[in-house]
């Protein structure tokens, strides 16, 4: 998978990349992460890209020739994967819809993005409006820039492209079926008085996955009951999450739907 990132500061890249998984992932061509210049593609001396916004105020807005300019030799370049459509022109912004992990399994599927990094008080809206497929937020706050939501954008994707890590670390991982994860436990059984649960040195597998779920959805109730609305609950979820003292939605619509069939 390639990622194309257009930005004014690509040096703000270099950690990231080159550490980790996702240094490991680009040296075994697993994803390919290419950093254009937007500067580059500046026609004066002093490789102007931004200025005084029409209307007054404060701040600067980027410039649409250079910004534009690079877009469009980004998306000409030859493409490496056999991708038959162009690839997605996502511009972080904070007034995009939120990123989530349905996004980022969503971006997963396509063999390329291009992520352009907004500065200042943003873009030239004639260039979201001409060139722009998508808008993406990561959380409601403004950085001084779009360099790091696109690097969040970047990992949580990577880390989704089949050969970055094994797939069996995001099988049950928060967010991947609308619950939290379960915590986690590794040696000393024993630290500074507290104990691993008895059940995950059990040995019995039928246990451990019995007691994960039920932590998954102990933990999301507490601390994220909102994502219960959305979340794929078996009746078994249901009457466990009952005896925590969650109100099930279902039960009244079921009551409401015995009743009306009974009249």
């Amino acid at each position: 998978m390639r990622f194309d990132v257009l930005t004014l500061f690509p040096g703000m890249f270099a950690g990231p990349l080159n550490e980790s998984i996702l240094k490991r992932a680009i040296q075994a061509g697993t994803i390919n992460v290419v950093l254009h210049d937007i500067r580059a593609y500046a026609t004066d001396r002093h490789r102007t890209t931004d200025d005084a916004p029409y209307g007054g105020g404060a701040g600067m807005v980027m410039k649409p020739e250079p910004l534009a300019a690079c877009i469009r030799a980004v998306l000409s370049m030859a493409p490496e994967t056999r991708e038959p459509s162009q690839p997605p022109v996502i511009l972080m912004t904070p007034d995009g819809e939120p990123f989530t992990q349905r996004i980022a399994a969503e971006l997963a599927t396509c063999a390329r993005l291009v992520l352009v990094c907004g500065r200042y008080e943003g873009v030239d809206e004639r260039v979201r409006e001409a060139l722009i497929d998508r808008e993406i937020s990561i959380g409601d706050y403004v950085l001084t820039g779009g360099e790091l939501a696109a690097m969040v954008v970047i990992d949580a994707v990577a880390r989704l492209v089949p050969g970055v890590i094994d797939a069996e670390s995001i099988a049950d991982e928060s967010f991947s079926d609308g619950l939290l994860e379960y915590p986690q436990y590794t040696r000393p059984a024993v630290w500074e008085g507290r104990a691993v649960p008895p059940v995950l040195v059990s040995g019995h597998h039928g246990e451990v996955a019995q007691w994960r779920r039920r932590e998954r959805l102990r933990r999301t109730l507490e601390r994220r009951p909102d994502l219960l609305a959305r979340a794929a609950l078996t009746e078994a979820d249901r009457a466990y999450l009952r005896t925590l003292g969650w109100n099930d939605p279902t039960v009244g619509e079921g009551a409401e739907h015995s009743a009306a069939t009974k009249s």
